[in-house]
């Protein structure tokens, strides 16, 4: 079971993007910053997970890109503007990972576990036992599950989710909900 108060700066939290830190476009993509906006409190959150995590890392399905109807460097623009953002309200990102395959089964494409260990090679002093995924769906849970992390389910975008759920540690309502729950170190 997850102990939110252990938490410390040997952990290490992974964050989906959309329907996480940003409103989701439904049934289409977010094309370029202007599309993107930080949920209510996102800013604060990520704030306070800054003085509390050692890496915040965010991995995310990105399909658009794949599609061709948008560029990597279009998602990197995003990107780099939403890191900019978060910077300037005091939290920070260590590094953005994507997915941009076509192909369900792509090692990287979440449920798969491909961009937790790609995070690991980076960052080899992350522990995916001491890591939690955050995410709006059940294959992001499943990501965190397949790397061996805890994960947190936020109902932003899938309110009506059953509880209890196999691959579900903890639920919030929002990502703030989930970082008010956290000891400050």
């Amino acid at each position: 079971m997850l102990d939110l108060t252990s938490i410390d700066s040997n952990w290490t939290l992974f964050l989906d993007r959309d329907g996480v830190l940003n409103v989701e476009k439904e049934g289409s993509y977010i094309f370029h910053y202007g599309e993107f906006a930080f949920y209510e409190g996102t800013k604060e959150a990520l704030r306070r997970f800054a003085a509390i995590f050692g890496r915040i890392v965010i991995v995310t399905n990105q399909r658009g890109v794949g599609k061709g109807l948008m560029t990597a460097a279009d998602l990197q623009d995003i990107h780099d503007k939403m890191v900019a953002e978060v910077v300037l309200s005091g939290g920070r990102i260590d590094r953005i990972y994507y997915a941009d395959s076509l192909v369900n089964d792509h090692p990287l494409r979440k449920p798969q576990p491909g961009m937790a260990h790609a995070a690991k090679n980076d960052f080899p002093e992350i522990d995916l036992s001491r890591s939690i995924m955050v995410g709006n769906n059940i294959s992001d849970m499943e990501f965190g599950r397949n790397a061996g992390m805890y994960t947190v389910f936020l109902r932003t975008t899938n309110p009506e989710q059953p509880l209890p759920h196999a691959s579900i540690d903890l639920a919030f309502n929002t990502l703030y909900d989930f970082a008010k729950h956290l000891r400050l170190a």
